[in-house]
């Protein structure tokens, strides 16, 4: 979602008439005003031909239409696809926004305000004009009680949206935010027409399969429901001609086909079902991307380094369950896990280990706190475990002296005991008698391959740990509920943290269903450091409190982390697709394939 929320973070100075182009965070826009387009896209690219992907995500099927509601499963890609914002980033930058469906933007002086004029060619698929009604009611709609609660975590901040004419948004707030435009500009604007019924609107939840009337590059085209879904290029784009859409969008049509077996889906690959697929496997990708159509030079393999935020991919412990809310047994099934053997024999040595939350940022936390970050924790001594006023956490290693596996189960067992479990009669138990059982949550059965070394660990100690693999239907109602023990998570990075870690680790959102905080973390001084985060009026004010948050949950062992890769492994079919080298440093690989890339055959056949 590219284009919807990852300018949640876009923002510039204020400036006295209409004039703005864009907005950046840090006030550092790359791009100034009427540039041709940007760099990683080419302006005489062929549009044409067809652009075969596979689902790169964990459903196995899709049941609506309309992406930003709780229940239900959207067709990957609809969102990036189908609507536009006010504002659209690019991807050799972080934290900067450009003028979509608003020619500008202003910011006032006091940073209280942000308001957007509209482009008068701006269209939805209808013909309608997207005017600043639709924009206003994108916004309410999406902080309603009938989508997703992420939105309504994001713009808490918002005191409201105003329309001061029929072409131009206002978007209040609530106090001084640098984030804040880029958030409004990246939200995703759609018809107020959309689930209108004989006249009347519907309840936002009862618009399923009511095709969007958004306004962005492709309409939905052939589909087969649990199967694909072919989204077809509108030759009539009100946006094709701007600069911030030169040279993209060039597939005359793209299908995202869904495998609900990994195995079927490389061999799909191999067999020329799709184009492109992105790897996740060391195994698959060490091991079995081999064949005809790669001896041939057909298909390519091919590792593309990028410099995106590491993310904290982890094994998500819900400190709601009493089994799981002291943080010394939360520690303690961290010390279980030994990544150093795991990526000796099963990752090829391919997977460095997540190390905290902000790995390959700037705003990861180093060695002991400094004076700005002390000053922000040293009020919530007490009230945060003590180590975070010491060193960096650091991930238990099973390499050098003293690191042994048998040495991290020792620790392990002193950390229970001081908890009050302690093994006796076969199992590990704490006072009343009650033994430690633990339900690993997963969607796939192939994952139990991964976590299998970590359960047997865990059996040492005496925990006993049952590995459920279920439908992900099943599995993203159970998430949303939070009705689980330990489940395996990929939280996405930023370079830019602000308002959104209120719905991961915010207190609010712990007792909030579908929100992002799996983990169930409540502490006033988590909050307090994600509110300071939010409100950084420069980068010197941001790195602190990200830093301090680091040290705080790390050292809390809400999560165990795993491991992360900082390239896309990429096979992709070079005798039918093309792009332009290099890689932008900050794209995902899906979307750069999907906006940029572009299709051989329309090459040849142009005149």
């Amino acid at each position: 979602m590219r284009g919807l929320l990852v300018f949640a973070a876009v923002a510039m100075v204020a400036v006295p008439v209409w004039a703005a182009h864009g907005y950046a965070l840090w006030d550092d826009l790359k791009y100034p005003a009427g540039f041709a387009a940007f760099e990683y896209a080419n302006e005489a690219a062929p549009k044409g031909g067809e652009l075969l992907l596979v689902s790169n995500q964990r459903v196995s099927t899709f049941d609506k239409y309309n992406p930003f509601t709780i229940k239900g499963s959207a067709p990957a890609y609809l969102a990036a696809l189908m609507f536009d914002s006010l504002l659209t980033g690019s991807m050799d930058e972080t934290a900067s926004g450009y003028g979509l469906l608003a020619e500008d933007v202003e910011v006032a002086a006091d940073r209280l305000s942000a308001t957007f004029r509209l482009r008068p060619q701006a269209r939805f698929h209808n013909g309608s004009p997207v005017e600043a009604a639709d924009v206003k009611h994108s916004y309410e709609t999406l902080i309603g009680p009938y989508a997703m609660p992420s939105y309504k975590s994001l713009l808490e901040d918002v005191a409201g949206c105003d329309v001061v004419d029929a072409r131009t948004v206002r978007f209040r707030f609530k106090k001084p935010n640098r984030e804040l435009p880029l958030t409004v500009g990246g939200l995703p604007v759609f018809s107020r027409a959309w689930g209108l019924q004989n006249g009347r609107a519907k309840p936002f939840d009862q618009v399923v399969t009511d095709p969007p009337i958004s306004s962005g590059p492709y309409r939905i085209g052939p589909v087969r429901f649990g199967r694909d879904i072919t989204y077809v290029r509108d030759a009539n784009y009100w946006g094709r001609d701007l600069n911030v859409k030169r040279g993209q969008h060039n597939f005359e049509r793209i299908t995202v086909k869904i495998y609900k077996d990994s195995t079927a889906r490389l061999e799909a690959l191999k067999a020329g079902e799709f184009d492109m697929m992105s790897f996740y496997s060391a195994g698959d990708w060490a091991r079995r991307v081999t064949g005809r159509r790669f001896d041939s030079g057909e298909l390519v393999k091919r590792e593309f380094p990028n410099r995106q935020p590491a993310g904290f991919q982890s094994y998500v412990l819900n400190a709601r369950r009493p089994a799981l809310s002291d943080a010394r047994v939360r520690e303690a099934l961290g010390l279980a896990l030994d990544h150093d053997w795991m990526n000796r024999q099963m990752f090829y040595n391919g997977y460095p280990r997540v190390r905290d939350l902000f790995g390959n940022t700037d705003c990861a936390a180093t060695g002991t706190p400094s004076a700005e970050e002390m000053a922000l924790l040293e009020p919530w001594r007490g009230k945060v475990p003590d180590a975070v006023f010491g060193s960096m956490y650091e991930p238990p290693t099973t390499t050098g002296p003293g690191h042994s596996l048998r040495d991290n189960l020792r620790r392990a067992q002193a950390l229970l005991k001081a908890a009050g479990w302690e093994y006796r009669n076969g199992a590990l138990r704490n006072a009343k008698g009650d033994a430690m059982v633990l339900e690993f949550l997963d969607s796939r059965d192939t994952g139990l391959r991964t976590v299998a070394p970590w359960v047997r660990n865990l059996e040492k100690l005496g925990v006993d740990v049952k590995f459920s693999a279920v439908d992900f239907a099943l599995y993203q109602q159970r998430l949303d509920k939070f009705e689980f023990d330990v489940t395996s998570i990929n939280f996405p990075g930023t370079h830019n943290p602000g308002q959104q870690l209120a719905d991961i680790f915010g207190s609010k959102a712990a007792d909030t269903e579908s929100s992002g905080n799996f983990m169930g973390v409540k502490s006033a001084a988590v909050d307090a450091l994600v509110a300071v985060a939010g409100s950084a009026k420069s980068k010197a004010d941001l790195l602190p409190a990200c830093r301090a948050l680091d040290r705080v949950i790390m050292h809390s062992h809400y999560l165990i982390p795993q491991w992360t890769l900082l390239a896309y492994r990429l096979v992709y079919n070079s005798s039918k697709i093309a792009f332009k080298e290099p890689m932008p440093p900050y794209a995902s690989a899906e979307e750069w394939t999907m906006f940029t890339w572009w299709s051989r055959t329309a090459a040849q056949q142009r005149p």
